[in-house]
């Protein structure tokens, strides 16, 4: 009977390692394909816990946070180290578990982040999920515990090594170049005014409410359209759009909306202008001007003379202020005519510093980073 015992044990410790691995798998490389969400996301839990001190080093625990997770999954599942691995497993649900709980209850966010943009989650469910993850990973700890911890055999060091490339190569290519995925509302292939009517069409069931974020405060608060002080980017970031009430009047979350999409000048409202512009027109997009490089000024003012060249039209988009009517010429070129657009909007719509975004008759044709401008 023990014997029986021990194997349905063995067998059931295989079944939740695989399971596990499954998930870090799963979580750790849809966030790694988005360095710059996850780091988004990682700034918001660190404003909400007063460590705002910790935010210019998010961007690199954010690579190595979903590295991390990913090089997890891929040992478990192919059984490097489970010792060790099983270890680390523990104490990250354990952590994730608490820390959603506070989440849930204390200091409440709209969606933790776990699975990126790919699957969205409440705060509630994703306490549960941990909740039911956390006694998987201390059954492969309590199988594996007769293991020696650091006992790597020369496949066990070349898996591993394998493993940690992947891992943290993946979010390193993303961050200088473009998600592999785009799990984004702004993804190639859509036009962005049709997107923007299914958005207007979707609220007439209910009034359309802003929910943003006090960057000083980590407070929550709910804006309508009409009301502009949520478009102030040192103040509030953006996290969701919530349309109509269910049964319990409680509010409706419709995503994606891309209803925030909003570009204006000195004269006032451009958005119609730009989307509904027939032929191609050339975004170039520019969190900060005195970020740009020698060299991307070089590639953006390329963009420039291939519009002039195919009689297409250019423009930049910045959130940064723009007091009266501007022009800015990238590396020499002729000045481009520059509108705002809300800082939270423009990097769900590119995940670059400084970057492009293509539109053919309104719709997303391509996407790039400034060092893959050619």
């Amino acid at each position: 009977m023990s014997i029986i015992h021990h194997r349905a044990f063995r067998n059931l410790s295989h079944v939740c390692r695989l399971i596990l691995g499954a998930v870090f798998i799963f979580s750790g490389f849809v966030k790694s394909v988005d360095p710059w969400g996850t780091a988004l996301k990682v700034n918001e839990y660190l404003s909400i816990y007063g460590m705002e001190w910790f935010q210019p080093a998010s961007m690199v625990f954010s690579i190595w946070l979903c590295g991390a997770e990913l090089m997890m999954g891929l040992m478990l599942t192919f059984k490097v180290r489970i010792r060790l691995i099983s270890i680390f497993a523990v104490l990250s649900m354990i952590f994730f578990t608490v820390l959603t709980f506070l989440s849930a209850t204390w200091l409440p966010v709209e969606d933790c982040g776990c699975f990126g943009d790919a699957l969205k989650l409440s705060p509630w469910g994703t306490f549960f999920k941990n909740l039911a993850l956390l006694p998987l990973a201390v059954v492969v700890w309590y199988r594996y515990r007769p293991d020696k911890v650091l006992a790597f055999t020369k496949l066990e060091v070349f898996l591993t090594c394998l493993f940690f490339t992947i891992g943290m190569g993946v979010g390193t290519y993303c961050y200088y170049h473009l998600p592999l995925i785009d799990f984004l509302p702004y993804r190639v292939g859509v036009n962005i005014y049709d997107e923007m009517q299914k958005s207007v069409h979707e609220s007439e069931e209910g009034e359309v409410v802003l929910v943003c974020r006090n960057l000083q405060t980590g407070k929550l608060r709910e804006f309508d359209l009409e009301d502009r002080e949520w478009q102030d980017s040192q103040k509030w970031e953006w996290v969701d759009t919530r349309v109509g009430s269910d049964e319990n009047d409680s509010p409706v979350v419709i995503k994606p909306l891309v209803s925030e999409f909003s570009l204006r000048d000195a004269y006032g409202d451009a958005t119609a202008l730009v989307v509904n512009a027939k032929g191609r027109v050339y975004m170039i997009c520019v969190t900060r001007f005195d970020r740009i490089g020698s060299k991307c000024e070089e590639h953006l003012r390329s963009i420039v003379e291939r519009a002039e060249t195919e009689d297409a039209w250019v423009v930049c988009l910045t959130p940064e202020y723009l007091p009266e009517i501007t022009y800015h010429s990238f590396g020499g070129s002729t000045p481009v005519k520059c509108y705002n657009i809300d800082a939270t909007v423009l990097k769900t719509m590119l995940r670059a510093e400084t970057g492009l975004v293509v539109l053919d008759d309104g719709t997303i044709t391509q996407k790039l980073n400034c060092l893959d401008i050619r």
